[in-house]
């Protein structure tokens, strides 16, 4: 009995390490992919991937958020793009992603996100959306700084917010610069984990610079 036990206890460990290395892979060579996508299709293809490991790991939250995070991407470089629809997916990756974790570092980072998808609905017309759409992604990024005030994406995020607010209301680039210096300080302490985010450092120091 105790060598069926610890043969089946051998495979089930097996089985996991198996299933964990074939995650691995898939993760990193959809990763690699986000250097060289450039057409919408590209960003459609990759996230439709990344979804793919996400229906199949079922506990993995991350997959959701790179599918999430590329067709955002591509709502930033494709000004023909219907906003509403792609933004509308990305909030229900976020959804599926928030599901499959308790952890605040992690539900701040799907927030930054959802603030993304929100800011882009806005900018399909701020005069009439900026009560809406421009709200929802304020409130996204305070809940996402209140579950981690050190996530550094989350305050270049707001530093972006603050520069292309007109100074009349309470912008410009005065405002935004110590908020960009904040993301500088906040991503060079910031510890890499396998698979995590870690886009947003170049973005920040280049703002910081539009800033002097």
């Amino acid at each position: 009995m105790k060598t069926i036990i610890a043969a089946v206890a051998l495979f089930a460990t097996i089985s996991v390490n198996a299933q964990s290395d074939k995650y691995a892979e898939a993760m990193q060579k959809n990763l690699a992919m986000f250097d060289s996508v450039k057409t919408t299709l590209d960003y459609q293809t990759l996230s439709a991937g990344f979804e793919r490991i996400g229906d199949a790991e079922k506990t993995q939250w991350l997959p959701y958020y790179y599918a999430g995070l590329a067709l955002s991407t591509m709502g930033w470089t494709d000004p023909n793009l219907d906003k509403d629809a792609n933004s509308g997916k990305i909030k229900s990756l976020c959804d599926k992603a928030e599901a499959l974790t308790k952890d605040k570092a992690d539900k701040a980072e799907i927030y930054s996100l959802r603030n993304m998808a929100a800011t882009q609905q806005m900018m399909v017309d701020p005069q009439t959306r900026w009560q809406t759409y421009g709200a929802e992604a304020g409130n996204d990024l305070q809940k996402g700084m209140e579950l981690n005030p050190n996530n550094p994406r989350l305050y270049y995020l707001q530093g972006m917010s603050l520069f292309n607010k007109p100074e009349q209301f309470g912008g410009g680039k005065d405002k935004a610069k110590p908020v960009f210096e904040k993301a500088v300080e906040l991503f060079k302490a910031e510890e890499p984990k396998p698979f995590y985010p870690r886009w947003g450092q170049k973005q920040a120091e280049d703002m910081l610079a539009k800033c002097q």
